[in-house]
C-alpha cells in the first residue's frame, strides 16, 4: 500500500518551513494541499510558497490553475491520486481538509437537483448552517455553487448532501497536526497580515478584481470589500483575523476528528526530530 504523510495545521503555524525540512531529508516532493493556491494570482494573500522558499523540492498543484478557472475537490481528488501513484511515499501539505481527505479516502461525488434560488449569506455563514443541520457534513468552500445547493436543501427542510465518505483509508497515511496556542496564533495572523499588506496584497486583489474574479474566501473577500468601499482597512484588516481564527477552531477540531492525526506542539524547538521520530516509526 503506498504511504502518504500529511502535514496539516492552521495558517501560520509553520507547515511550509517543516515540509521543506521534511522533503530533503526523506527526497520528497510535496503536493500542496490548500484550495486556493491552486490558482495564478493568489500568491500573498495566501501566503503561497516563493521559488526560493522551496529550495529545488518539486511542489505538485500549485499556480496550476487560471483566476477564473474552476477547480473543486473531485478534481483534486483525481490529480492527487495520480501524483500518489508515481511514488512509494507522498506529502501533502496544508490545511483544506476536505480536500486532503477525499483524496485519501473512499470518497464518491453525487451531483444534486437545482433548487429554487434565494438570498445566500457568505460563504462561512453558510457552511456554520449547514453544519448546524448535519456535523458530519463535507463542505468544499471552494465549490461555492455546491456550498449554495447545501444551504438551499437545509432552507427546506432536507438533508444537505448526499455526498459520502466510507471512513476507509486508501493508502497508509500519517497525519501530523501542527498545533499552537490561539493566543499566539492570533498573535503571528496579526503580523502576517501587516506584512501581506505591505508586501502588496491590496494591490493583488486590484489586479484579481481588475479580471473580474476575487474568490469568496478568507482575506481577499475583506480586501475586496475595502477596495469597493464597504469598509475601512482597518474593519477590513480585523475581520480577517476574527474570521481566521474561527475558521481555525473549526479546521483543527474537524482534523482531529476526521484525520485522527498525532498532534505535534508547533512551539517546539525539536519539532524536525519528532516528526522524523514519528515517520521512521510508521514507515516501518
Amino acid at each position: 500500500m503506498k504511504q502518504v504523510i500529511v502535514i496539516c495545521g492552521p495558517t501560520a503555524s509553520g507547515k511550509t518551513s517543516l515540509s521543506i525540512k521534511l522533503a530533503k531529508h526523506y527526497h520528497l516532493d510535496v503536493i500542496n494541499g490548500d484550495s486556493v493556491q491552486i490558482f495564478k494570482g493568489y500568491d500573498i494573500g495566501s501566503a503561497k510558497i516563493k521559488k526560493k522558499e522551496k529550495q529545488g523540492i518539486i511542489h505538485h498543484l500549485i499556480d496550476i490553475k487560471a483566476p477564473y478557472d474552476t477547480y473543486d475537490v473531485s478534481k483534486f481528488q483525481k490529480d492527487v491520486r495520480h501524483i500518489i501513484d508515481q511514488h512509494s511515499l507522498s506529502m501533502i501539505v496544508g490545511g483544506t481538509g476536505l480536500y486532503i481527505k477525499a483524496a485519501l479516502y473512499d470518497y464518491q461525488f453525487y451531483e444534486e437537483d437545482d433548487k429554487p434560488n434565494i438570498d445566500f449569506p457568505s460563504v462561512e455563514d453558510m457552511a456554520e448552517t449547514i453544519l448546524k443541520a448535519d456535523p458530519n457534513v463535507t463542505l468544499d468552500l471552494n465549490n461555492i455553487k455546491r456550498v449554495k445547493r447545501m444551504y438551499q436543501k437545509v432552507q427546506i427542510g432536507q438533508k444537505p448532501s448526499k455526498n459520502t465518505f466510507k471512513d476507509k483509508p486508501l493508502f497508509d497515511i500519517l497525519t501530523l497536526y501542527l498545533d499552537i496556542p490561539r493566543d499566539v496564533l492570533k498573535e503571528r495572523l496579526i503580523q502576517r497580515l501587516d506584512d501581506q499588506i505591505d508586501q502588496g496584497f491590496i494591490e493583488e486583489v486590484q489586479t484579481l478584481s481588475k479580471h473580474g474574479t476575487v474568490k469568496d474566501v478568507i482575506g481577499y473577500r475583506e480586501i475586496k470589500a475595502y477596495l469597493d468601499q464597504r469598509m475601512t482597512l482597518q474593519e477590513a484588516k480585523a475581520e480577517i483575523i476574527k474570521k481566521s481564527m474561527a475558521f481555525a477552531k473549526r479546521q483543527r477540531t474537524w482534523f482531529v476528528n476526521q484525520m485522527h492525526p498525532v498532534i505535534i506542539d508547533g512551539l517546539s524547538k525539536d519539532i524536525l526530530e519528532r516528526c522524523i521520530k514519528e515517520m521512521d516509526a510508521w514507515k516501518k
